[in-house]
């Protein structure tokens, strides 16, 4: 990603950021663009205005931890974007390149998908393409294995397949979780082809995209509730659970639960049964 990365995610921060939320008092002078001025981003951090244009245009390449907390405080940063700003100024340690063998899914790990019936799960990579489902997953989301291998990744799906795309409730806070995702992944290993190429895909393809991408706005994995609308069963809001496959780095087993005694759960064992019933379909 380099210095330019570094800068578009300083600027995208300032531009977003309302100078009162950052403690500065109204100097009565109108405001051209949105945010802080550079000026302003130095004052609070500390460092010479100079300084700041010089990151912003990539002349700045290494950066200390004691300047990178301080911009880190005065953009206000989430615990997302300070981690991922750590990353593009190479301070953080990023993620090395992945073997060949990373998206190779072990047998057993296969198996404990097959002796999950009554709950849709999936393996992912970092990149978010699916790995492996089980049957459950197909009956939710959609059939991965009618789809060719470069086309099972949940964000291209989320923004380029009208069918998945219609299974959110509320596509937009999905579709612009999945950006955020995808950015910071983006941070980690800048070096990936795949995810390039999939970036690129997406910011040609999708106007959404392309305006979510380049607000630079990042999210680590955390606690997720989705609700999906399906033709059979209806809307199922369903507990999204995350585990890292601690055997292939890189790889997560992600389960989605409905609560216990919800009509979620109902509908959730309503699908299943219709989709294990081949007369019905």
């Amino acid at each position: 990603m380099g210095g330019t990365e570094l800068g578009e995610f300083l600027r995208a921060r300032r531009a977003a950021l309302d100078p009162r939320r950052a403690g500065l008092p109204d100097d009565g002078r109108p405001r051209r663009v949105p945010g802080l001025r550079r000026e302003e981003l130095a004052q609070l951090a500390h460092v010479s205005t100079d300084y700041v244009i010089r990151l912003e245009q990539g002349r700045t390449r290494r950066v200390s931890r004691t300047i990178l907390d301080a911009l880190a405080d005065a953009l206000r940063l989430a615990p997302d974007e300070r981690a991922y700003l750590f990353t593009l100024a190479d301070v953080a340690p990023r993620t090395s390149p992945r073997p060949p063998a990373a998206d190779r899914v072990a047998g057993p790990l296969r198996r404990l998908l097959d002796g999950m019936p009554d709950i849709p799960a999936l393996v992912l990579n970092r990149r978010q393409d699916v790995l492996a489902w089980n049957r459950a997953a197909v009956a939710l989301l959609i059939d991965f294995g009618a789809l060719a291998p470069a086309e099972r990744n949940l964000i291209r799906l989320t923004f380029l397949d009208a069918g998945y795309r219609s299974r959110y409730a509320d596509w937009p806070r999905a579709a612009r979780a999945c950006v955020e995702v995808l950015r910071m992944e983006a941070g980690r290993d800048p070096a990936d082809p795949v995810l390039a190429a999939l970036v690129g895909e997406l910011v040609l393809k999708d106007a959404e995209f392309r305006s979510w991408w380049s607000s630079h706005q990042v999210r680590g994995p955390r606690e997720l509730t989705k609700t999906y609308v399906h033709p059979v069963a209806g809307a199922v809001t369903l507990d999204v659970q995350q585990f890292s496959v601690e055997t292939h780095p890189g790889q997560r087993l992600v389960a989605y639960t409905a609560e216990p005694g919800s009509d979620s759960e109902s509908a959730l064992r309503f699908l299943l049964q219709w989709a294990t019933e081949p007369a019905r379909r």
